[in-house]
């Protein structure tokens, strides 16, 4: 059975081995952390959204950090990541999109968190929970994402809106080509971020 890449709480990379994906492929699915915040509250303005932009550059992208904007290069793109109502926009920005409405956990702290994650065909996440949301934008490939509630898809370009807290679900690279995508959390900061589980 393959090992499988987890981004830890503190943003380091560890190995787990998987209970629950088939061994059908050798194929590894990555997970880096490249940017996150802790809160004590969140934006006040409801419903939130993730609101997606890219800056010519690194700096550009910096220079508008906050506690609800957390700013990452990946891809060779220059990312700016803002969690609050929709319709925004960040001056000197190009919107990408905006994902949303996102469930938002009851907790003392926040963590917001992006990760850049994916992998060849094949690839899989282990069966997992998060305590809060998560939203997921693909640059490249093809995710699969299944859940209780079925299978959701997408593609280059493509958004899977936000699911909410203890949602019991796995990740594939289901496309022809490697899936790289950008993954967005808002979750309770003092509960372990990415618990084991089974469907």
């Amino acid at each position: 059975m393959s090992a499988i890449l987890l981004a830890s709480l503190t943003g380091s990379v560890v190995i787990a081995q998987p209970a629950d994906v088939a061994p059908a492929t050798d194929a590894k699915f990555f997970i880096t952390t490249v940017a996150e915040q802790r809160v004590e509250h969140l934006a006040t303005a409801r419903p939130l959204y993730w609101r997606i932009e890219t800056f010519s550059d690194a700096a550009s992208a910096l220079v508008h950090k906050n506690s609800y904007a957390l700013a990452a290069s990946v891809d060779g793109r220059h990312w700016l990541f803002t969690l609050g109502a929709k319709g925004g926009a960040t001056p000197g920005g190009t919107k990408v999109t905006e994902i949303g409405p996102i469930p938002v956990p009851s907790a003392k702290t926040y963590l917001l968190r992006i990760n850049h994650a994916g992998g060849p065909t094949g690839a899989a996440t282990p069966v997992h929970t998060h305590p809060g949301a998560e939203a997921i934008y693909v640059l490249n490939g093809e995710v699969t994402q299944r859940t209780r509630h079925g299978v959701e898809t997408a593609g280059p370009r493509e958004a899977l809106n936000a699911h909410g807290a203890e949602m019991v679900m796995q990740l594939s690279s289901s496309g022809r080509a490697r899936l790289s995508q950008l993954v967005m959390f808002v979750v309770d900061a003092d509960r372990p971020f990415s618990p084991p589980a089974k469907f």
